[in-house]
């Protein structure tokens, strides 16, 4: 879909993976290396020496090697920026990225050729008073508040697998380059990015000023809890003969295949059971019914038997079951490809399907510098001449019918239509949005608040047939129709894909589901949770020291309070959207994104699992990652930070700092594998340092050093957070409903010709029904209050 898009990719680690999304949608990626390659290539986790984590974020790109000191090869560089769409970098070597090697800044760059989209990656921004600080996947997950939710009650909080927050912040910087791109295609005009991997996480993580987030923690209240969330166990584990699985019974019909499952036990016919509050009430009694039931049963027949129940379940896999599983081998979610030259392993494929094909891995990354010459392949895009002005929305003239739900439908919605796009919210009166359960008493939910705003509300009852004529007459007039239904959803009301493409051929359908459109899974009942455990996150985020832990009697692990993948499925859908717009105005044709939670999930974490897939095939030669990321004690009410050893370097810093120079030399922490062997010991060693500084303190001095260190925040501290501040991350949010301000982001990446969000309120259930009805089906107001009564349209009464 991006065919024609050049992109010089000049970026190193974790950023090697924001092209690689460009790459997998058919733009052509040229990556630079200096003489002697990438410091990437030997990034750890390795295989016969290679970096697989550069091996999976370098695929389907080409790479070539100039050298800054030549200057034909500075001649070079500079012909091929000025021949690039997009340029990414990232600041590992400075605040002038990689482009300074070539005597130029990024922000210079940008200046020089003003079509360019530049975007240059750093891990808090090349201002505010923390410009300077390093960050490692698991500071930025400490930083960004979620650590503050994950783990027992009271102890040490749990950092989820290693990558997570890495892979988000490259969802979210391409993104914000993809639209910025968009948006020169409009109106002429380029854009540099000084983009934030902080703030990306800060907002597209487990956002705790988003939907679902933690609204309420984002006020200060004396005397309140400080500990991780009391209930650990929302949607309960249990150990089966061969593992565990999850069950998420959420609905009454759920409840009452799980109790058929059970063998209606007496004590639990009662309706009342029915309701969340008194089953979780009773649960520890249901409990041990579902033990005694379980425990001689393998995953896989419960997962069985729950489906046929229509019980919502899923098996607690590792990361190698999950890439060796049926589906995944069905769907092409996973290849086996040559990692490295000789060798064979088995690789995620990437996070796109575009009209029923997989949009992912082509060809491995490039084996050694230099393979390629610096020449673009692929003729550059004809662009139209503009059709807009600078500082205009980017999205404005594009309209857009959101079917969407809960959080990862209401996310992708948003997201277009806070860069200006016309979003309509089309919801049945039978079938209203989840997001919009509020708390007794309340008219409106922060998580819709947050979530819709910036929308307009449509209330049509798609399972009439005038009502699906009414939507058909929507289509002619839409650019784009947003879904994530379960599969067959949409077919089953009417519209597939090859309906609405009948109706409007350039429509773009783009949506997500628990496990994709295909495959044995794809009908499977999906929450997040259950996609967690179903991809081997749950069986990785566990605690390192469970026997220190608080909590006793339990399993081991802690993702229960995270809302992981929705909020980045919805960014990865939307670049998916974006760039099938982006094809249909250059070609006419629409297309039908679709994007599976499940191999999200997979993707996000595909270092870490092509790892455990070579380690569980027994590949010789695996080097796992050997930094130590340590979660310490400060001083304070339960108050905590983490600190990242992840070289030689950073261990001799650290070492210094704390005056125990004796520590470098100690065979238990000499090496990486020497520190990963003692880790219980290092980190002891550290968090007797640590606990007598508060959170604060423990990072400037570590930072100071160049040790990577973070505070764990809470919400609130996010609020007061003076890196965020000064970077304008937030901005205040008022609804006529809700009774205080809510913080919400101002855009995805602080653009400079693209303006701040709007904020408008998220609309009541059909708020705008009449509206839509005379302004864009040409109703009468007759007409209009007719299909009302007829339940064909619902709104609020006309004189409200």
């Amino acid at each position: 879909m991006l065919h024609g898009v050049r992109v010089l990719d000049l970026a190193c680690g974790s950023a090697d993976a924001v092209a690689r999304l460009f790459a997998d949608l058919g733009a052509d990626v040229l990556k630079i290396e200096f003489p002697g390659g990438s410091l990437g290539r030997d990034e750890l986790p390795t295989v016969a020496g290679a970096g697989i984590p550069f091996a999976v974020h370098n695929a389907n790109k080409r790479c070539a090697v100039l050298d800054p000191l030549q200057d034909g090869d500075c001649e070079r560089f500079f012909e091929l920026a000025a021949g690039a769409d997009i340029v990414v970098d990232s600041g590992h070597m400075g605040p002038a990225g990689h482009a300074g090697a070539f005597g130029i800044s990024d922000a210079e760059l940008a200046a020089r050729y003003p079509h360019l989209v530049v975007l240059a990656v750093s891990d808090f921004g090349a201002t505010g008073p923390r410009s300077s600080w390093r960050a490692s996947d698991a500071v930025l997950y400490a930083m960004c508040g979620s650590l503050s939710r994950s783990g027992p009650t009271n102890g040490t909080p749990v950092l989820p697998p290693q990558g997570i927050a890495s892979a988000t912040a490259a969802v979210q910087a391409a993104w914000a380059a993809l639209v910025a791109y968009y948006n020169r295609l409009r109106c002429g005009t380029g854009e540099y990015i000084d983009f934030s991997r902080y703030e990306a996480v800060v907002m597209a993580l487990d956002p705790a000023f988003g939907a679902h987030g933690q609204a309420a923690a984002g006020v200060r209240r004396a005397g309140g809890w400080r500990g991780r969330p009391k209930n650990q166990d929302a949607y309960p584990i249990y150990p089966c003969r061969d593992g565990y699985v999850r069950l998420c019974v959420m609905a009454p019909r759920q409840w009452r295949g799980l109790r058929r499952w059970l063998g209606e036990p007496e004590d639990f016919q009662d309706p009342k059971y029915d309701v969340i509050g008194a089953r979780f009430a009773a649960w520890p009694q249901i409990s041990v019914l579902i033990e005694a039931l379980f425990a001689d049963q393998t995953m896989k027949d419960l997962v069985a038997a729950g489906q046929a129940h229509g019980v919502p379940i899923a098996a607690v896999l590792t990361p190698a079951q999950i890439l060796g599983s049926e589906h995944f081998q069905a769907v092409g979610a996973v290849t086996e490809a040559e990692l490295v030259p000789g060798l064979r392993t088995t690789v995620p494929t990437g996070y796109f399907v575009v009209d029923g094909q997989r949009a992912g891995f082509r060809t491995p990354a490039p084996a050694a510098p230099g393979q390629d010459e610096p020449f673009w392949s692929a003729n550059p895009t004809v662009v139209p001449a503009p059709s807009g002005k600078v500082g205009d929305y980017p999205f404005t003239g594009l309209r857009i019918l959101d079917l969407g739900v809960i959080v990862a439908g209401g996310e992708l919605s948003r997201l277009f239509g806070d860069l200006g796009a016309e979003v309509i919210k089309v919801e049945s009166a039978d079938y209203p949005d989840g997001l919009r359960q509020a708390r007794p008493g309340d008219a409106m939910s922060e998580s819709f608040a947050w979530t819709h705003r910036n929308q307009l509300g449509l209330g049509l009852n798609l399972r009439s047939p005038r009502g699906k004529e009414i939507f058909g007459r929507l289509v002619t007039q839409a650019d784009a129709v947003f879904a994530n239904f379960k599969p067959g959803t949409l077919t089953a009301l009417g519209f597939s894909y090859d309906t609405l493409r009948s109706i409007n051929p350039r429509i773009v359908l783009a949506g997500s589901s628990a496990f994709g459109n295909t495959g044995p899974w794809s009908t499977r009942m999906g929450y997040g949770p259950l996609v967690r455990a179903a991809t081997g996150v749950t069986r990785l985020w566990t605690s390192d020291d469970p026997g220190d832990q608080a909590d006793t009697g339990r399993h081991a692990f802690y993702d229960a309070t995270t809302i992981f993948p929705d909020h980045v499925v919805g960014r990865v859908t939307a670049i998916a959207a974006l760039a099938a717009l982006i094809r249909r105005d250059r070609t006419g044709a629409g297309a039908h994104v679709h994007v599976s939670q499940a191999e999200v999930v997979v993707n996000q974490l595909d270092a870490v699992y092509v790892t455990q897939a070579a380690l569980a095939a027994g590949i010789a030669r695996v080097r796992e990652d050997t930094g130590v990321h340590a979660v310490c004690p400060c001083a304070g009410d339960d108050e905590w930070c983490v600190v990242t050893i992840g070289s030689d370097d950073e261990w001799r810093s650290a070492a210094t700092l704390l005056d125990r120079p004796e520590w470098v030399e100690d065979p238990r922490f000499a090496t990486g594998e020497a520190r990963r062997a003692h880790r219980r010991e290092l980190v002891e060693l550290l968090s007797a340092w640590t606990r007598t500084r508060t959170p604060g303190r423990v990072a400037e001095l570590l930072q100071s050093a160049g040790v990577p260190a973070g505070p764990m925040n809470r919400p609130p501290d996010l609020l007061e957070d003076a890196q965020l501040l000064e970077r304008n991350l937030f901005a205040d949010m008022v609804h006529p409903l809700i009774e205080r301000p809510l913080p919400a982001e101002t855009g995805p990446a602080p653009f400079r010709h693209i303006p701040p969000a709007p904020r408008r309120p998220a609309p009541l259930p059909g708020q705008d029904t009449r509206e839509i009805c005379r302004t864009l089906l040409n109703m009468s107001a007759g007409e209009t209050e007719r299909l009302i009564a007829d339940r064909v349209l619902f709104a609020p009464p006309a004189n409200a």
